[in-house]
Protein backbone atom coordinates (compact mmCIF):
# COMPACT_ATOMS: atom_id res chain seq x y z
CA UNK A 1 0.00 0.00 0.00
CA UNK A 2 0.97 3.31 -1.02
CA UNK A 3 1.36 6.72 1.34
CA UNK A 4 -1.80 8.17 1.37
CA UNK A 5 -1.86 11.50 -0.87
CA UNK A 6 -5.85 12.66 -0.43
CA UNK A 7 -7.21 15.19 1.38
CA UNK A 8 -5.63 15.16 4.86
CA UNK A 9 -8.49 16.99 6.38
CA UNK A 10 -10.75 13.80 4.67
CA UNK A 11 -8.47 11.62 7.79
CA UNK A 12 -9.23 13.60 10.47
CA UNK A 13 -13.13 13.43 9.67
CA UNK A 14 -13.03 10.08 8.95
CA UNK A 15 -11.75 9.23 12.44
CA UNK A 16 -13.70 11.80 14.12
CA UNK A 17 -10.17 13.88 15.96
CA UNK A 18 -7.55 16.06 14.85
CA UNK A 19 -4.30 14.03 13.86
CA UNK A 20 -2.70 17.63 13.32
CA UNK A 21 -2.09 16.68 9.71
CA UNK A 22 -2.07 20.52 8.23
CA UNK A 23 -0.01 22.74 10.78
CA UNK A 24 -1.61 25.86 11.82
CA UNK A 25 -5.00 25.14 9.76
CA UNK A 26 -5.38 22.64 12.59
CA UNK A 27 -5.60 25.38 15.21
CA UNK A 28 -8.18 27.44 13.17
CA UNK A 29 -11.95 27.53 13.73
CA UNK A 30 -12.46 26.48 9.89
CA UNK A 31 -11.15 22.71 11.30
CA UNK A 32 -13.49 20.51 10.17
CA UNK A 33 -13.64 18.64 13.09
CA UNK A 34 -14.44 22.22 14.80
CA UNK A 35 -17.06 22.84 12.47
CA UNK A 36 -18.56 19.63 12.62
CA UNK A 37 -18.25 18.38 9.45
CA UNK A 38 -19.82 14.78 9.43
CA UNK A 39 -17.21 11.54 8.44
CA UNK A 40 -16.89 11.04 4.71
CA UNK A 41 -19.21 8.85 2.70
CA UNK A 42 -21.73 8.78 5.79
CA UNK A 43 -24.61 10.93 4.67
CA UNK A 44 -27.83 8.74 4.45
CA UNK A 45 -26.26 5.74 6.22
CA UNK A 46 -27.22 4.38 9.36
CA UNK A 47 -24.91 3.89 11.99
CA UNK A 48 -24.08 0.54 12.84
CA UNK A 49 -22.80 -0.75 16.64
CA UNK A 50 -19.00 -1.18 16.18
CA UNK A 51 -18.02 -4.72 16.78
CA UNK A 52 -14.86 -4.77 19.37
CA UNK A 53 -12.70 -5.77 16.23
CA UNK A 54 -13.82 -2.20 14.54
CA UNK A 55 -12.60 -0.37 17.62
CA UNK A 56 -9.59 -1.80 17.91
CA UNK A 57 -8.86 -0.96 14.22
CA UNK A 58 -9.90 2.55 14.24
CA UNK A 59 -7.41 2.97 17.21
CA UNK A 60 -4.82 1.30 15.02
CA UNK A 61 -5.56 3.40 12.12
CA UNK A 62 -6.01 7.09 14.04
CA UNK A 63 -2.32 6.13 15.47
CA UNK A 64 -0.81 5.38 12.32
CA UNK A 65 -2.51 8.16 10.51
CA UNK A 66 -1.40 10.51 13.37
CA UNK A 67 2.48 9.83 12.84
CA UNK A 68 1.80 9.36 8.75
CA UNK A 69 2.83 5.82 8.77
CA UNK A 70 2.58 2.92 6.09
CA UNK A 71 0.72 0.07 7.02
CA UNK A 72 4.36 -2.22 6.92
CA UNK A 73 6.23 0.47 8.83
CA UNK A 74 3.69 0.71 11.75
CA UNK A 75 3.31 -3.09 12.42
CA UNK A 76 7.27 -3.30 12.13
CA UNK A 77 7.25 -0.64 15.04
CA UNK A 78 4.76 -2.73 16.97
CA UNK A 79 6.96 -5.92 16.70
CA UNK A 80 9.91 -3.91 17.65
CA UNK A 81 7.82 -2.49 20.98
CA UNK A 82 6.64 -5.73 21.66
CA UNK A 83 10.08 -7.21 22.12
CA UNK A 84 11.14 -4.88 24.61
CA UNK A 85 10.98 -4.85 28.50
CA UNK A 86 7.98 -3.16 29.55
CA UNK A 87 4.45 -2.13 28.87
CA UNK A 88 4.24 -2.95 24.81
CA UNK A 89 1.51 0.02 24.00
CA UNK A 90 3.82 2.63 26.41
CA UNK A 91 6.76 1.52 24.25
CA UNK A 92 5.54 1.79 20.99
CA UNK A 93 4.07 5.45 21.96
CA UNK A 94 7.56 6.08 22.88
CA UNK A 95 9.50 5.09 20.13
CA UNK A 96 7.05 7.07 17.71
CA UNK A 97 7.51 10.09 19.79
CA UNK A 98 11.15 9.34 19.67
CA UNK A 99 11.60 9.66 15.80
CA UNK A 100 13.76 12.30 14.11
CA UNK A 101 10.15 13.66 12.03
CA UNK A 102 8.13 13.61 15.51
CA UNK A 103 10.56 15.86 17.05
CA UNK A 104 11.45 18.25 14.56
CA UNK A 105 7.30 18.53 14.46
CA UNK A 106 7.42 18.77 17.94
CA UNK A 107 10.10 21.61 18.61
CA UNK A 108 8.28 24.06 16.19
CA UNK A 109 10.80 23.71 12.99
CA UNK A 110 8.05 22.53 10.57
CA UNK A 111 4.45 22.85 11.30
CA UNK A 112 3.16 19.58 10.64
CA UNK A 113 4.61 15.81 11.08
CA UNK A 114 4.68 15.22 6.84
CA UNK A 115 6.18 18.68 6.95
CA UNK A 116 8.90 17.37 9.35
CA UNK A 117 9.44 14.46 7.58
CA UNK A 118 10.34 16.58 4.18
CA UNK A 119 12.26 18.95 6.18
CA UNK A 120 14.75 16.10 7.44
CA UNK A 121 15.28 14.12 4.23
CA UNK A 122 16.08 16.79 1.89
CA UNK A 123 19.22 17.02 5.00
CA UNK A 124 18.00 20.34 7.06
CA UNK A 125 18.41 18.83 10.15
CA UNK A 126 21.71 17.63 11.85
CA UNK A 127 21.45 14.77 15.48
CA UNK A 128 24.19 15.27 17.53
CA UNK A 129 26.13 17.22 15.10
CA UNK A 130 25.80 15.13 11.83
CA UNK A 131 23.43 15.16 8.68
CA UNK A 132 20.47 13.07 9.46
CA UNK A 133 17.92 12.38 6.92
CA UNK A 134 16.02 9.27 7.83
CA UNK A 135 12.96 10.33 9.42
CA UNK A 136 12.55 6.76 11.25
CA UNK A 137 15.64 7.24 13.25
CA UNK A 138 14.68 6.93 17.55
CA UNK A 139 16.48 9.51 19.39
CA UNK A 140 17.60 8.96 23.10
CA UNK A 141 18.07 11.04 25.95
CA UNK A 142 20.88 13.78 25.63
CA UNK A 143 20.23 13.64 22.11
CA UNK A 144 20.31 16.76 20.19
CA UNK A 145 18.78 17.88 17.14
CA UNK A 146 19.86 21.19 15.33
CA UNK A 147 19.17 22.87 12.50
CA UNK A 148 21.31 23.04 9.91
CA UNK A 149 23.53 26.42 10.01
CA UNK A 150 22.19 27.57 6.34
CA UNK A 151 19.86 30.32 6.07
CA UNK A 152 17.07 28.76 3.68
CA UNK A 153 16.87 26.11 6.25
CA UNK A 154 16.51 28.53 9.09
CA UNK A 155 14.34 31.08 7.61
CA UNK A 156 11.89 27.94 7.20
CA UNK A 157 12.43 26.92 10.77
CA UNK A 158 12.04 30.44 12.59
CA UNK A 159 8.57 31.00 10.79
CA UNK A 160 7.04 28.01 12.75
CA UNK A 161 8.96 27.93 16.25
CA UNK A 162 7.34 31.45 17.53
CA UNK A 163 3.37 29.18 17.16
CA UNK A 164 4.66 26.63 18.29
CA UNK A 165 6.36 27.73 21.85
CA UNK A 166 3.06 29.32 22.04
CA UNK A 167 1.12 26.51 22.23
CA UNK A 168 4.19 24.95 24.68
CA UNK A 169 7.31 22.49 24.09
CA UNK A 170 6.66 18.91 25.39
CA UNK A 171 8.42 18.65 28.85
CA UNK A 172 10.58 16.01 28.25
CA UNK A 173 12.50 18.11 25.00
CA UNK A 174 14.33 21.38 25.86
CA UNK A 175 14.48 24.19 23.00
CA UNK A 176 16.91 26.63 22.46
CA UNK A 177 15.30 29.22 20.33
CA UNK A 178 18.43 31.37 19.71
CA UNK A 179 21.03 28.74 18.13
CA UNK A 180 17.77 26.46 16.42
CA UNK A 181 18.79 23.25 18.58
CA UNK A 182 16.60 20.98 20.73
CA UNK A 183 17.62 17.84 23.10
CA UNK A 184 15.98 15.05 24.45
CA UNK A 185 15.77 15.42 28.14
CA UNK A 186 14.12 11.90 28.94
CA UNK A 187 12.10 9.42 27.83
CA UNK A 188 8.30 10.95 28.04
CA UNK A 189 6.38 9.26 30.13
CA UNK A 190 2.28 8.10 29.20
CA UNK A 191 0.80 11.20 30.62
CA UNK A 192 3.47 13.54 28.76
CA UNK A 193 2.42 11.70 25.26
CA UNK A 194 -0.23 14.00 23.46
CA UNK A 195 -1.70 10.87 21.44
CA UNK A 196 -5.62 10.61 22.35
CA UNK A 197 -5.67 6.75 22.29
CA UNK A 198 -6.40 3.94 23.45
CA UNK A 199 -2.92 2.15 22.87
CA UNK A 200 -4.32 -0.90 24.19
CA UNK A 201 -6.66 -1.59 21.50
CA UNK A 202 -3.59 -1.27 19.22
CA UNK A 203 -1.88 -4.39 21.50
CA UNK A 204 -5.21 -6.12 21.31
CA UNK A 205 -5.61 -6.09 17.78
CA UNK A 206 -2.00 -7.37 16.70
CA UNK A 207 -1.98 -9.67 19.62
CA UNK A 208 -4.44 -11.93 17.37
Amino acid sequence: MGRYTGPACKQCRREQMKLFLKGERCFMAKCPIETGRPQPGGAGRRRKKTSDYGNQLREKQRLRRMFGLREGQFHNFFERAAKKRGITGETLLQMLELRVDNLVYRLGFAPSRRAARQFVRHGHVRVNGERANIPSMILKPGDSITVKDAKDSREYASKHMDQAEARGIVPWMSLDKNNFKGEVLHVPTRDEMAPLVDEQLVVELYSK
